[in-house]
């Protein structure tokens, strides 16, 4: 384990990264600033092939609007019209996406940070009551860890002593090829879902959750992520390409089970992805614009892709969904591992 000064926040703040590796020589850097993931490094025959978008400094963290390879919270994913009830009593929430509420302001607030003797990062913080909105003090504390199976291992707790509801997710966005393509469409995906989340014009679920089967989301098995990115389908409309939540076939809020799998065009390096979470996010990067750029590259459009574990979009107004509600009293824990292939 590396420990070492990234650099300063505006307001003064000092941001240290750290580096844990494994026996294999796989690398993966985070620092305390939203602990955001700014570096996935696998062995290649050139070196190293760094697999995430990211910044080269502090500044680029802050100015970013991406929430490139960041925590996010208080709720991942959307909340339609940035309100909610719980208990009968309404609580407006920070109107970011539109008239919506988007994920929220975990990715921009440096955290407390320590390791382990096993090579742990641990980072923690209070979210205050009414923070974006929500209602309770809330506790949360982010795990970070790389074992010699090339599983790199995220774990996210909260507690909280008002009810409230709770969304994490990390939103790293992939790039397997390493940037030598211009975009990730020629990938190879397989989601373990059967049925996906129908999204309306604003990208909020309406609450119709539709088989996958005979549509251009239906990943169940192995294709290039581009062969149905631009079909004529109000689903690939709405979302100017993948921008969908599937709900995982098998979900155990116990162990991880496996989510995703992608690899890259050659087929040299992949990810598998294992969750607690009942759902996962595909977001194909289809609002990079070229206008973020770091460590040597352009972000451009569909240059990314990011497959986002949580619960569903949304979720505070259908009841029907799997309940993202944390009470007093309760330990919210949710695992999310990338396990590495090369």
């Amino acid at each position: 384990m590396k420990r070492k000064h990234f650099g300063v926040t505006e307001d003064g703040q000092d941001v240290d990264q750290f580096e844990l590796q494994n026996r294999n020589g796989v690398i993966v850097r985070c620092i305390n600033y939203g602990c955001c993931i700014t570096n996935i490094l696998l062995p290649s025959a050139s070196g190293h092939a760094d697999i995430v978008l990211g910044f080269d400094d502090v500044a680029g963290y802050e100015s970013d609007n991406s929430s490139q390879g960041a925590f996010v919270g208080r709720y991942a994913n959307r909340i339609r019209g940035a309100e909610m009830t719980i208990g009968g009593r309404g609580y407006k929430l920070t109107q970011n996406d539109g008239a919506n509420y988007l994920h929220g302001s975990f990715s921009k607030r440096v955290f407390a940070a320590e390791t382990d003797a096993g090579g742990t990062v641990i980072f923690k913080t209070v979210s205050p009551d009414g923070e974006d909105g929500f209602p309770g003090n809330l506790k949360v504390t982010v795990k970070y860890a790389l074992d010699d199976e090339d599983k790199f291992i995220m774990e996210y707790f909260a507690a909280t002593d008002a009810d409230t509801f709770v969304n994490f997710t990390n939103h790293a966005y992939f790039d397997l090829a390493g940037g030598i393509d211009e975009t990730i469409e020629n990938h190879l995906l397989q989601i373990n879902g059967d049925s996906f989340l129908e999204s309306g014009g604003d990208l909020i679920p309406t609450g119709r959750i539709l088989p996958v089967d005979g549509t251009p989301l239906d990943f169940r098995h192995q294709k290039t992520i581009g062969r149905d990115i631009s079909a004529d389908d109000k689903n690939i409309k709405t979302g100017r390409g993948y921008d969908h939540t599937f709900i995982l076939n098998t979900h155990n809020a116990e162990a991880p089970v496996l989510a995703a799998e992608a690899c890259a065009p050659d087929g040299e390096r992949s990810i598998r992805v294992f969750t607690t979470q009942p759902a996962v996010h595909l977001y194909t990067g289809n609002f990079l614009d070229g206008t973020l750029k770091g460590k040597g590259r352009v972000f451009t459009h569909r240059s990314a892709f990011c497959l986002e574990t949580g619960h569903y979009p949304d979720s505070p107004h259908h009841p029907e969904f799997p309940t993202a509600l944390l009470q007093p009293g309760k330990e919210f824990h949710e695992t999310t591992v990338l396990q590495f292939g090369f």
